[in-house]
Formats: C-alpha cells, sequence, structure tokens
C-alpha cells in the first residue's frame, strides 16, 4: 500500500512529533468511531513513544462514545508552541474545535479526497479503509513509535466503524493485515465488536422507524427525511442518528440512497451512501463533498431535498445506464 513518497511523509510527520513538547490532535465535528479512534489512537501512540511529552485531543464528548475515552479541555496559550494535528476531517469547517489554526505547526491524517488542502504536512489515502488504518501504518513504519494495547483497542475500533464490520468496499487485503496485526494486542475484539453492534432502546424504535417509512424509487434510488417533529418522540437525546444510516443498504432493492436529518437550525444534514453508483459529486452539489460510495451535504430547504432526490435518482438511473 505505502510508496517511497509515504515513507517520506511518515518520516517528516515522526520528526514533527519528536520536535514538539506540546501535540494536540483534533478531529471532525460529530465524531463516528474512526474520527474518535485515529484522535485517540495517535495519541496513546505519542504517549507510549514519548512518555515525556504533552498530548491532548479535544473535541465535543459524546455520551454514546465515553467507551472510546474522553477529550480534554486546555485553554488557548497551550496552543501557542503547539503541534496540532488534524485526523479524518476532509474539511476545514468539519475541524472540532475552531482554534486547530492557532499552533505553530500542523498536520493533515485522512483517508477522504483532498478537495480542502491545509496543513504544513499533508498525509493523504483515499483508498485506505479509514484514517485508523492510516495511524497504524503510521506507527508500523517508524522505528521511533511504539504502540500500547488501549491504542490498538482505539485503531480497531476505528477500522470496524469505518469499514461497516469489514463490509464495505473500501476493506482491502491491507485493512485484514493491519487488523490481524491489533488483534495481537491484549484488549478483546470481541468487545469492541459487540459495543459497535448495539443500539439502545431510542435508536432500536427509529431503526424500525426507518425500515417503515423509506421511500424506494423504481431506479434503486432510496431516501427518508428525519425532520426535528419525527425525531423528538424518540427522545434520542445527544446520541447521533448515525446508527441508522447503513440500514437502507440491507435492503436487497436500494442501490443508493439518503438519509436527510433536520438540524437545530432548520436545514437538513444529508447522509449519502451508495453500492456502486458514485455519489460524492451529487454531494458536491450541496456544499459537501466525501467518498464515492459515502459523503455528506447539506439542504436548506425542502426544494432543495426535492432537488437532491431528483439528483441521487438520476445518479442511480444513469449508473445502471453504463
Amino acid at each position: 500500500m505505502l510508496n517511497k513518497n509515504d515513507s517520506e511523509i511518515i518520516k517528516s510527520i515522526v520528526q514533527s512529533i519528536e520536535d514538539f513538547d506540546t501535540i494536540i490532535i483534533h478531529r471532525h465535528q460529530r465524531p463516528d468511531p474512526d474520527a474518535i479512534g485515529s484522535q485517540m489512537g495517535l495519541a496513546n501512540i505519542i504517549k507510549a513513544s514519548f512518555p515525556s511529552k504533552k498530548v491532548y485531543c479535544v473535541g465535543k464528548q459524546y455520551h454514546g462514545f465515553d467507551w472510546l475515552g474522553e477529550t480534554d479541555e486546555i485553554d488557548d496559550d497551550v496552543y501557542s508552541k503547539a503541534l496540532v494535528i488534524v485526523c479524518d476531517t476532509a474539511n476545514q469547517p468539519r475541524v472540532d474545535d475552531e482554534r486547530y489554526d492557532k499552533g505553530k505547526k500542523m498536520i493533515k491524517i485522512d483517508h477522504h479526497p483532498n478537495d480542502d488542502q491545509f496543513g504544513d504536512i499533508m498525509w493523504i489515502h483515499e483508498d485506505a479503509s479509514s484514517t485508523s488504518e492510516l495511524i497504524y501504518d503510521l506507527y508500523n513504519n517508524s522505528d521511533d513509535l511504539k504502540i500500547n494495547d488501549e491504542a490498538g483497542r482505539l485503531l480497531y475500533a476505528g477500522i470496524v466503524g469505518d469499514t461497516g464490520r469489514f463490509k464495505y468496499p473500501s476493506t482491502t487485503a491491507h485493512t485484514f493485515q493491519v487488523a490481524a496485526g491489533l488483534a495481537k494486542l491484549d484488549f478483546s475484539t470481541n468487545d469492541v465488536n459487540q459495543i459497535e453492534s448495539e443500539i439502545d432502546i431510542p435508536l432500536a424504535r427509529l431503526s424500525a422507524y426507518v425500515y417503515q417509512n423509506i421511500e424506494i424509487m423504481d431506479s434503486g434510488a432510496a431516501y427518508i427525511v428525519l425532520s426535528n417533529d419525527v425525531l423528538e418522540p424518540f427522545e434520542l437525546g445527544d446520541d447521533s442518528t448515525s446508527a441508522v444510516v447503513p440500514l437502507p443498504g440491507n435492503i436487497n432493492a436500494v442501490k443508493a440512497w439518503a438519509i436527510f436529518v433536520q438540524q437545530k437550525d432548520g436545514t437538513y444534514r444529508i447522509r449519502l451512501r451508495s453500492k456502486g453508483p458514485v455519489i460524492n459529486e451529487l454531494a458536491k452539489c450541496f456544499g459537501g463533498g466525501g467518498h464515492p460510495l459515502a459523503s455528506g451535504a447539506i439542504a436548506k430547504d425542502d426544494d432543495e431535498i426535492k432537488e437532491a432526490i431528483k439528483q441521487l435518482n438520476e445518479v442511480v438511473l444513469n449508473a445502471k445506464g453504463e
């Protein structure tokens, strides 16, 4: 998977880590297991390798992800002489904690398309299953880095999350090699798999609602709109609706789908997924982006929802005609 250019970038990343006494690691807003796993997994690797360094993980804490660790609260002045590493975040507006650009040096490590290029060093691999996979590669290709059991648990959780339990097309032979390497460490892969598969009662009821109310068009395009009025009775609290995003993919008639989730400001977050038709160009039409088969965007109102559905239908129909 890695080439000569990767080796040089890895050397520069490790050298940067060695050069700074303070390291602050960011990830994207509304995180998933890969965002947190890569962020906190990297932090554990750095701590295991350089015990005297001060390493912080910042961003909003979500109760549903307490099992992956807790973020740190730090003052602004900590950034003045710090190395900032941004994990699993394609676009700057999505970085959780807007102070990410206040450090002395910045590194971006990601597996999304590099449409928004930022950072003094960028290590991007679109063919990686996850950023957690890349963090393992960073460790595994450096003589100066050490890994501990907790880092292994976190990175494994990130890979499991972003591959859909090794089900998505981004899963490669290298992904399995990385997972096997992590599984040699002292943590329970079974526990991680179980936790990531479990949902609470509100999400179980929302899942039933999604299956019952999803609209499936003749093309195989599907969609559901989850307005605030729809979501309120489920009493999700701070829990994300991300657990229901893969569900339409379990229906054999569905080829690509959009889940519209209303935000507090009235706009709708669009979660786009696909089994084959490329949907990231559609996402760009609505201010978003992402992977060819997994992207996100924003719909401002009902008219944009209707337009996004229309375009999704066209994407699937065109894919059939190819």
